[in-house]
């Protein structure tokens, strides 16, 4: 089914409206926006899905809803549209990015969905490992939890997650040590022994949290020692 401009223009300004108005609807309501804008596009051409996906993460008022990820998600979840991503429409829809939560969902719905099905290369992933900004590193590392979570398609990938865990043992920025330690927990489910080599060949390398969380995981089975007695998973 191809949609004309006014379709597309009128789908997203309607979506944008509804999940940015005086009424404040959450990530619940926002989720169920995009579910059901997904049914409305579901026979859609992926073009078509892509330039609402696009659209709706560029909308200037869904930034500061922290709501981008609607976006990013509708794209994700219509088969024609994800496998339809490429380096350029990669790169279109992660600008802007500035918060942990823009660049999990990113990082999640996009990068790490398009580089699991081959739409981009490994290349491109290190390129963004090895970037200067913070948020690009972030996401390089978070794109690698897609590889190894069964939910998002994955089903383990110990060399590719490690080659980027590799790029940054030595940043000691917060948002990028947090999201090392996620990676290699993440991994541990897979592949504990290649996890464990990885903590002991770099421990003098890698940052403390890294070490302590990835080590209460793989003995515990949890992020934090702490969830053991209060039952929270990791």
């Amino acid at each position: 089914m191809k949609l004309s401009k006014t379709e597309i223009a009128g789908l997203v300004r309607e979506t944008v409206a509804e999940i940015t108005g005086p009424r404040r609807i959450g990530v619940p309501g926002a989720r169920a926006v995009r579910k059901r804008l997904s049914a409305t596009v579901k026979a859609a051409e992926a073009g078509d899905v892509l330039a609402i996906g696009l659209a709706l993460s560029d909308a200037p008022s869904m930034k500061p809803a922290r709501a981008r990820w609607v976006g990013w998600e509708l794209i994700n979840k219509h088969a024609g549209a994800v496998q339809a991503l490429d380096l350029a429409k990669v790169e279109a829809l992660g600008a802007g990015n500035s918060t942990w939560d823009e660049v999990d969902g990113f990082g999640i719905y996009i990068l790490g969905a398009a580089w699991l099905r081959g739409r981009i290369k490994d290349a491109d992933v290190k390129r963004w490992a090895k970037d200067e900004d913070l948020w690009r590193r972030r996401a390089a590392l978070v794109a690698t939890v897609v590889l190894n979570t069964k939910a998002h398609g994955g089903a383990g990938d110990t060399k590719r997650t490690l080659a980027i865990a590799n790029l940054l043992i030595d940043d000691r920025e917060d948002m990028v040590v947090k999201a090392m330690s996620w990676a290699l927990r993440c991994l541990v489910n897979w592949d504990r022994a290649a996890v464990e080599r990885f903590l002991s060949e770099h421990d003098a390398r890698l940052a403390a949290r890294v070490k302590r969380e990835t080590r209460t995981k793989l003995r515990t089975g949890k992020k934090n020692a702490w969830q053991d007695k209060v039952g929270v998973r990791a």
